[in-house]
């Protein structure tokens, strides 16, 4: 059992090449603005001559990267990296990024962020040529299928990665490094994933979201687009085309909700605009008589100040989090894990005794915290609770690299709005609806994937 009801987040990926030779510092610190989009492993590939060097291990970058593994890792002036959520393939060492392939005289390395939903067809057709597996990620599947097709063309890694990802269906967000120095990046043709590019006067980085181009240094250009692929060769961009084409755009929307950190923008929208865009929508469409709003650290603050901005309540700290439990933080009972919710958030009492208060939070999966979280707020003194959510209910699960819950799970699938509410201990609840929210993300370029909440999905599973 979890200790939180978050959704979890994606991965981030992270590539670099520049004129100077500090690559591998420079994905180091890019992966560590990225540490919230996956806290289970982390990697680094780096090339050395024709060669490409790696580490990887499980945890996270500062845990698998320490000062003495930094001091081995050589100079370079290209990396890539990774940090890993498992949404796909069980969390062992073997799966943590980037994969390492050889194809007859060359060598890749490739990260990847999303979900291919037909990896296990295309391993298959793999296998049957007597390609070796030992990962259960479907990235060793891409990686594996990438090799193999640039082998069939001869050794053109550019065509051997379109003509694989042509193959592939789901999304991705892929960056390949190959020993002869070339940096690819290709985004799926529905943009279900984020992938931008930077620029500074060392050269050329790409990243998951843009908050990693500003912590190394670089200013961002733009975003990769959906089905584009990009080769960047000695720190320039050196050719780009739209290698396929998809039916319909379908940018996840919950990158917004959740997973990306509040300083990124991404496919022209600011998240932290989008979220406090979420607050006002909700406060029109779940208006409430109370005295305070609060928002449920992190992922809750930005849009409780869009609701405290549109509806005149004053805004409050309503929680100090405990930003030192970390991952080794061990619930071996039932009463242990529930106490873990007032260990991680622990309200505060001065800020909503004797109140009515608005709890805005981005989400409700489960359930199994919600209660908890209101629970302690009524022992802080607080009069009256209303949630309030800035995603619509979670009704189906998600087939593109968001680790939803199986459909059974979701509160929301099998309980009403006020069976929720009751259910979790709340005086109101309200979701913010599906066109709100598309609203608040009104300056994104694209198009959203929003099949967890409709079933809608732009393509087949």
């Amino acid at each position: 059992m979890r200790a939180d009801d978050k959704l979890q987040e994606e991965c981030g990926v992270f590539g670099v090449s520049v004129n100077i030779a500090e690559a591998a510092g420079i994905t180091y610190n890019g992966l560590l603005a990225m540490q919230h989009r996956g806290q289970e492993g982390a990697g680094i590939a780096v090339t050395q001559g024709n060669k490409i060097l790696f580490h990887k291990d499980k945890g996270l970058v500062s845990e698998v990267f320490t000062k003495d593994v930094m001091k081995k890792m050589p100079a370079s002036n290209m990396a890539v990296g990774h940090v890993r959520y498992s949404t796909s393939g069980a969390n062992t060492l073997d799966n943590v990024q980037p994969f390492i392939n050889d194809w007859m005289t060359g060598r890749i390395a490739t990260v990847h962020n999303g979900n291919v939903t037909n990896a296990e067809e295309i391993r298959d057709h793999l296998q049957f040529f007597g390609v070796n597996f030992d990962a259960t990620s479907d990235t060793e599947i891409i990686a594996a299928l990438i090799a193999y097709k640039t082998m069939q063309l001869g050794g053109n890694i550019l065509h051997g990665a379109m003509e694989a990802c042509k193959k592939l269906v789901g999304a991705y967000s892929l960056l390949i490094m190959s020993g002869d120095h070339k940096l690819i990046a290709l985004r799926d043709p529905n943009g279900y994933r984020p992938l931008c590019i930077g620029e500074n006067e060392y050269g050329i980085c790409v990243a998951s979201e843009s908050c990693a181009l500003d912590s190394c240094g670089f200013h961002f250009i733009r975003d990769v687009e959906p089905g584009e692929v990009v080769v960047i060769e000695d720190g320039r961009i050196i050719h780009s085309e739209i290698f396929s084409a998809g039916k319909q755009e379908g940018l996840c929307v919950f990158e917004y909700v959740y997973f990306a950190r509040s300083d990124s923008v991404i496919d022209k929208q600011s998240v932290y605009e989008a979220r406090i865009n979420m607050g006002r929508i909700l406060a029109k469409e779940y208006p409430v008589e109370a005295d305070v709003v609060c928002g449920a650290p992190d992922s809750g603050l930005d849009a409780a100040a869009g609701y405290s901005l549109e509806s005149g309540i004053p805004l409050v700290s309503g929680f100090v989090k405990n930003r030192y439990i970390g991952r080794s933080f061990i619930f071996p009972s039932q009463a242990q894990r529930e106490n873990a919710v007032k260990m991680k958030l622990n309200p505060l009492r001065p800020a909503v005794e004797g109140k009515r208060v608005v709890l805005v939070d981005d989400s409700i999966v489960r359930g199994t915290t919600s209660d908890l979280i209101i629970a302690n707020l009524r022992n802080a003194g607080a009069k009256e609770v209303h949630v309030r959510i800035s995603s619509p209910p979670f009704l189906h699960s998600c087939y593109y690299g968001t680790d939803v819950a199986e459909e059974g799970q979701l509160i929301a699938n099998h309980l009403t709005l006020d069976e929720i509410c009751k259910k979790i201990g709340a005086d109101s609840l309200g979701y913010i609806s599906i066109d709100g929210l598309k609203e608040a993300c009104g300056n994104c370029v694209r198009k959203f994937c929003t099949g967890c909440f409709n079933g809608e999905y732009w393509q087949e599973k």
